[in-house]
């Protein structure tokens, strides 16, 4: 009796299971009637000029253009910028597919940021402070940025993307690199001199003293076998 009671409870546990489990058409119709829009837009290589942090820069750009609850909605991919959307926001899709549209008109001119640079041309930030003081890597202007959970606003350089990709193929930041090092090398020797002749400068005053010292002794001591000839200490 009690394994009569356990099978039909085994049969209606797994018919439950069943009922749970089986696909419900009406869903699968409400999902297929929120499927997504999806708009695509090509992101050519000498926008981004092959760095990661630059392809990052180019989607922030275009999401502050967008208003703040689609923003999320758009992203920019190796190659591409994609915007998907629900069906049931068709009106904002398409008010944001003209926007994004607009701005990727002339993306490839967008000023180059500090850090963008430095991961396009695989350089420090020392060495960007010191190339741009010297002319060698040339400002289009500045920038100025309140960041966030700063009270102080930052002002930085930006710099023509044409100009970072001519570094970039012509491999300047090696030479540069390069003539730095040479330049490091021959402050070291010229400063290693320095303070040899210095040094010869403190000792100098003494082997002086010391010549005129021997000098003056053996000035004392000439003509003294004369003088002790003569008898003149008996």
């Amino acid at each position: 009796m009690a394994d009569k009671k356990r099978v039909s409870l085994r049969k209606v546990l797994s018919g439950i299971v069943a009922m749970t489990t089986a696909p419900d058409p009406q869903a699968e119709r409400d999902k297929s009637s929120i499927a997504s829009l999806v708009a695509e837009w090509p992101l050519p290589p000498s926008a981004t000029l092959g760095s990661a942090l630059r392809l990052k820069g180019i989607e922030r750009e275009i999401r502050a253009r967008l208003p703040w609850a689609v923003r999320k909605f758009a992203k920019a991919e190796t190659g591409r910028v994609v915007l998907r959307m629900l069906k049931t926001d068709a009106d904002a899709f398409q008010v944001a597919s003209a926007t994004i549209s607009r701005r990727l008109e002339g993306i490839e001119t967008l000023a180059v940021l500090p850090r963008e640079a430095e991961d396009i041309l695989t350089i420090s930030a020392r060495e960007r402070h010191k190339w741009l003081r010297d002319g060698r890597l040339k400002s289009i202007g500045t920038r100025t940025v309140k960041m966030r959970g700063r009270s102080r606003s930052v002002t930085f350089h930006v710099f023509d993307p044409r100009h970072i990709e001519d570094i970039l193929d012509r491999d300047l930041a090696s030479a540069w690199r390069e003539e730095d090092a040479r330049e490091v090398a021959e402050n070291r020797r010229r400063g290693a001199g320095k303070a040899a002749l210095t040094r010869a400068g403190k000792r100098e005053p003494k082997a002086r003293i010391a010549r005129e010292m021997g000098s003056d002794d053996a000035a004392q001591l000439e003509g003294w076998d004369t003088f002790e000839a003569e008898g003149l200490l008996r």
